[in-house]
Formats: structure tokens, C-alpha cells, sequence
């Protein structure tokens, strides 16, 4: 049964052109059931990932994803609406100010390869993957120390080499659905735990950061020192 729901899109979107495919509640295959948009904007902010984290304005909605098989393209990545809803997971936003304040404040350099970019070739990470928040983000203040910048931030680049924020969001993904902790760049090493999400450690909301510590893509600079100790100790 359908449920009725008011949500609030922008007509013309790419969620509102994805949601008009699930609310049928069915399985839909990626490929081949969605005219017009192409397959690999499903999977990002602007798509599934939208949706289900909802706004401020408007509830997350519960989406399965699995592989099934299709008649028309064999075995493909499908997604189904459950029809369910839950509180929104949303970023309240980075002001432009405290944009600038977490740029200088990191001197514009990317936390994995080390170098200075222009503002446009950096992204703003939350340390604290947003898969993991479990409601909406409390507000960004402007004025926030130096130290909070520190503890709740890193620059990632997206250039036209690679694009990091992406390959952490895919990592934080699977760690959700299977917890199993990232291997950046396929580096086996976790400056604290290991490679499985820690017993007891709730999957959402803020005690989950913990279970994040120690993971490289939580924390890269954290993550790359403790790497070098410990090889220095081999020596």
C-alpha cells in the first residue's frame, strides 16, 4: 500500500526525477529504469543518498539496494522505497565565512597528499560521516574555534585527478552496511581497533564517532602519523 506523504522537491531535480521511479515501492533496476539519467548519479547526494538522508525540510526515506536479477540487462544494482520514512540526516550548511576560517585554517592544503590547492579543487569533510550522524547536524557557527575546526573538519580534494571525498563516502558506506572499517588506498592499518566496527558501539548518532577513531578515513593526518611511528619502530 502506498503511503501518503508530502515531500518537498524541486521540480526538475534529480531526486525528484528518482522518487517518481521508487514510489511504486518496487525493485527498479538502475540501468535500464530510470530514462534520461545516467547510472552513475544514482549512488551520490543528488540521488539515493538524498533521499535517504532527507533535508530540513523534509524526512529520509528508508531505500534497499540490492543486486537482482533484470530481464532486460541480466544481474544489475537494484533499488526499492520501503515505504518508510525516518529523521532526516542532513548537513545544515557551512557559511561562507566559516568556509573561508576552516580553508585558512588548514592553509588550503589536502589532508591525504599534502598540497596546496586552490579553493575549488577542495572539499570540506566532515570527519564524522554523515551515513553516521543519525539526525540533522546541529548548526555550523560561524565563530567556532579553531580547535572545533580541528576536531570536525579535514580538506579532501576533488580535482580533475580524482576526487577523495568520493572514495570515503564509498567506505563509510560499505562500513555501514557490513562493518567492515576502510582501508585507505588498501592499507590495512587502523591507529585504533582494526578493521571491524567495534562491539557495542551504536551505529548512529554522536557515541558512534567513536567507532570511527581510528580509521584513516576519519581522521587521514591522525591516521598517516601513527602509520610512520609505527614504522619507524621496525627499524
Amino acid at each position: 500500500m502506498l503511503v501518503p506523504l508530502k515531500l518537498n522537491f524541486r521540480e526538475g531535480s534529480l531526486q525528484s526525477r528518482v522518487f517518481k521511479v521508487l514510489k511504486d515501492q518496487r525493485w527498479h533496476c538502475r540501468k535500464c529504469e530510470y530514462p534520461g539519467i545516467p547510472i552513475e548519479q544514482f549512488a551520490g547526494g543528488g540521488g539515493i543518498q538524498g533521499l535517504q538522508r532527507g533535508t530540513r525540510s523534509r524526512v529520509g526515506l528508508v531505500i534497499e539496494s540490492a543486486n537482482r536479477s533484470c530481464t532486460k540487462c541480466g544481474s544489475t544494482r537494484h533499488d526499492r522505497w520501503t515505504g518508510e520514512t525516518r529523521a532526516a540526516n542532513a548537513a545544515s550548511g557551512i557559511a561562507p565565512k566559516l568556509a573561508a576560517r576552516i580553508l585558512a585554517h588548514f592553509d588550503y592544503v589536502d589532508v591525504i597528499e599534502e598540497r596546496k590547492r586552490p579553493a575549488h579543487e577542495l572539499v570540506i569533510d566532515h570527519k564524522l560521516p554523515m551515513e553516521r550522524w543519525g539526525s540533522t547536524e546541529e548548526p555550523n557557527e560561524s565563530d567556532m574555534s579553531e580547535e572545533e575546526i580541528g576536531q570536525k573538519f579535514q580538506l579532501l580534494k576533488k580535482d580533475a585527478a580524482g576526487n577523495h571525498n568520493l572514495l570515503k563516502s564509498r567506505a563509510c558506506e560499505r562500513c555501514v552496511a557490513n562493518g567492515q572499517r576502510g582501508t585507505p588506498f588498501g592499507i590495512n592499518y587502523f591507529y585504533v581497533g582494526d578493521d571491524k566496527w567495534p562491539k557495542g558501539v551504536l551505529e548512529r548518532g554522536p557515541s558512534a564517532e567513536s567507532g570511527c577513531v581510528g580509521c584513516g578515513w576519519y581522521d587521514f593526518d591522525k591516521w598517516r602519523t601513527g602509520l610512520n611511528g609505527l614504522l619507524e619502530k621496525k627499524r
